[in-house]
């Protein structure tokens, strides 16, 4: 099941599968508490398993409409279930009702394939972000 979460509830896994336990204040984004933002989990029964983070923010060879996803993390015991994409569908469909044009992220290159079946094309090269590791902007046009 695919709910809206508080910022707190995206801390746990943010900072196991995406910082390596580097610890929950190398986790909060600038971007958590912005107007527009919202953070979306899947939970199986009672345990949340996948979380990821959208906020109104262009890319600017796209213009308007856009909304960024950031924080993408799954549980690696439930990674390749399906709960990830069930939660970007659930994204897609309330980005839709918002009368967004697209969808945008950095996603770690592990990740491009995943991204890829949801839609998603890459739209840039291969880039680093200092201490995580290789990236691709990818982007999805919302219809």
């Amino acid at each position: 099941m695919v709910k809206y979460i508080s910022t707190a509830e995206t801390l746990d896994l943010r900072n196991r599968v995406l910082r390596n336990n580097a610890g929950f204040d190398k986790c909060v984004f600038p971007t958590d508490e912005i107007e527009g933002n919202f953070h979306l989990g899947c939970y199986v029964e009672d345990k949340l398993v996948s979380i990821a983070t959208f906020f109104p923010e262009d890319y600017a060879e796209r213009g308007a409409g856009g909304f960024r996803l950031r924080g993408m993390a799954t549980d690696p015991a439930f990674s390749g279930k399906g709960y990830g994409a069930d939660l970007i569908k659930f994204a897609i469909n309330e980005l839709r009702s918002a009368n967004a044009s697209y969808i945008w992220c950095h996603a770690r290159a592990s990740a491009v394939g995943f991204y890829e079946k949801l839609g998603f094309e890459v739209i840039s090269g291969e880039f680093e972000v200092p201490e995580i590791g290789p990236h691709f902007i990818m982007i999805k046009t919302i219809l």
